[in-house]
């Protein structure tokens, strides 16, 4: 079943954190099956990711490696990662 790991995070420079990101210090690649980032549109240094994950003990690992690397010393972190699952999706 998918998993998700999801965080909303306060990044201060999107640009400088953009490139941190990209860097994968916390290796969301090696398990994962993509991402979503959105920025809040009222302040762009305000993002939320979702990594989506094949089942939810590759998203818990995810979240204790990046818990672990030090990837959210320099934020503000609004909601901790937190794994979820996917209760319902619609499309309209």
């Amino acid at each position: 079943m998918t998993a998700y790991m999801v965080g909303n995070f306060d990044v201060g420079d999107f640009d400088q954190w953009k490139s941190m990101f990209d860097s994968d210090p916390a290796g969301r690649q090696q398990n994962g099956k993509g991402h979503m980032l959105s920025r809040n549109v009222d302040d762009p240094n305000d993002v939320f990711i979702r990594v989506e994950f094949a089942s939810v003990d590759d998203a818990k690992a995810f979240r204790e490696r990046l818990l672990a690397s030090g990837a959210l010393d320099n934020v503000k972190v609004k909601l901790q990662p937190t794994v979820i699952e996917v209760h319902e999706q619609l499309t309209y």
